[in-house]
C-alpha cells in the first residue's frame, strides 16, 4: 500500500462506506475500511478482500484507541459511520449521542493528531429542522426536529471548531435521503425505498406515513461518491471548512414516489402494479419538505449530479431484484 494516497473510511461495511470504498479503489488509493458492524455488514465489502490495496479494520469510533490506530498514516478520513435513523433516535437517543457525537469528536481528535490532510464527513439534511424555507440553502437552518438531527448539527459544529482552533481541514457534505445498492431493506430502520421496494417484490402493500404528500430530494449513490470525489480532490480554499448539501436538486412527494417503483417494479413483475398502497399516521421527528440547492457545490467544488431519482430508482430495482428475487439481469 506504499505510494498510493491512503485514505480511511469510517463505516466503510454500510450502504454508503461500501460504495465509497469500491470506488475508491477504483481511483487507485489505498482504502482502508473502519468498521464495528454494528449496522454494516461484511457481504458489502467480502468482494475487496482480493484486492492488494483494501484492508478492513474492526473497532468502534466510540473507543478512542481503536479511532487513533485507524488513522495511523492515513492521507484522508472520509467519516460515514453513525447510528442513522431520526426513529431509531427518538427511542434510544443515548446511543445515538454516544456514536454520532463522542465517536465523532474522538474521530476528529484521532485525525488531528495524526496530521490527517483533510477530514470529510457525512452531515445530514435534517439538520434543517423545522426551517420552511425550500429550497434548502447551507446557511439557512431551523431547530433540529429529533435527537439524529441534534447530533448531525453538533458534528458541524465541532467540525468548524476544529478546523479554526487546529488548522484542521474538515469538509461536511449534507447528504439527503441517499439510497441505491446495498441499502438494507430489513430492520426496524429499514429506510423508505429499499423498505417499499422488498415490500412490493413479495407482493405486501407499502406503508406510508401520513398523507404521501411530504416530499423529499431522493439521492442516489452515485452522486454522493461524486460529492466526495470532489472534496478529496478540491484545492480550492475557499472549498474547505464549510458544508454542503449532497443531493439531485429536485423534491418527489411519497406518494410519487410509491407511483414510480410500482411501475418500474411491475416491469419485472407485472402484477405489482396493482398493489394498493396503505397510509398510516404521520411519523414523529420528519420534515415536511425537502428540497436543496446543490449551487454552493456546484460553484465551489464543480459538481454536477448526474442521476435523477428515476435513474436512480431504475438501476437500485435491478440491483434489489437480483438480489432479493433472484432473477437474473
Amino acid at each position: 500500500m506504499e505510494g498510493k494516497k491512503k485514505i480511511l473510511v469510517t463505516g466503510g461495511a454500510g450502504f454508503i462506506g461500501s460504495n465509497l470504498c469500491d470506488a475508491l479503489l477504483e481511483l487507485d488509493y489505498s482504502v482502508v475500511c473502519f468498521d464495528n458492524f454494528s449496522t454494516g455488514k461484511i457481504e458489502n465489502i467480502q468482494h475487496l478482500f482480493r484486492n492488494k490495496n483494501f484492508r478492513l479494520t474492526v473497532g468502534d469510533i466510540r473507543n478512542a484507541d481503536d479511532c487513533r490506530k485507524a488513522c495511523e498514516n492515513m492521507d484522508f478520513v472520509l467519516h460515514e459511520a453513525a447510528l442513522g435513523s431520526v426513529p431509531r433516535s427518538i427511542k434510544d437517543p443515548l446511543t445515538t449521542n454516544d456514536v454520532n457525537v463522542s465517536g465523532f469528536l474522538k474521530m476528529l481528535i484521532a485525525a488531528r493528531d495524526a496530521q490527517v490532510k483533510r477530514f470529510i464527513y457525512a452531515a445530514s439534511s435534517s439538520t434543517y429542522g423545522d426551517s420552511q424555507s425550500l429550497p434548502k440553502t447551507e446557511d439557512v437552518i431551523g431547530k433540529p426536529l429529533s435527537p439524529y438531527a441534534v447530533t448531525k448539527y453538533v458534528n458541524e459544529l465541532y467540525a468548524d471548531v476544529f478546523a479554526k482552533t487546529y488548522r484542521m481541514e474538515c469538509i461536511g457534505l449534507r447528504y439527503f435521503n441517499v439510497f441505491g445498492q446495498r441499502q438494507d431493506p430489513d430492520g426496524a430502520y429499514a429506510a423508505v425505498i429499499p423498505l417499499f421496494i422488498k415490500k412490493l417484490i413479495n407482493h405486501e402493500s407499502p406503508v406510508i406515513n401520513g398523507n404521501g404528500e411530504y416530499s423529499r430530494d431522493f439521492t442516489y449513490i452515485k452522486n454522493v461518491i461524486q460529492m466526495n470525489r470532489l472534496a478529496l480532490a478540491t484545492e480550492n480554499p475557499e472549498a474547505l471548512n464549510t458544508v454542503y448539501n449532497t443531493a439531485y436538486g429536485e423534491r418527489t412527494t411519497l406518494n410519487q414516489l410509491a407511483s414510480y417503483l410500482k411501475e418500474y417494479l411491475s416491469e419485472y413483475d407485472p402484477e405489482i402494479a396493482g398493489i394498493e398502497v396503505i397510509h398510516g399516521p404521520n411519523r414523529a421527528g420528519d420534515i415536511p419538505h425537502s428540497l436543496a440547492s446543490v449551487e454552493k457545490a456546484k460553484k465551489l467544488l464543480n459538481y454536477q449530479p448526474q442521476y435523477s431519482l428515476q435513474q436512480g430508482l431504475k438501476k437500485s430495482i435491478r440491483w434489489y431484484y437480483n438480489t432479493l428475487a433472484n432473477i437474473e439481469k
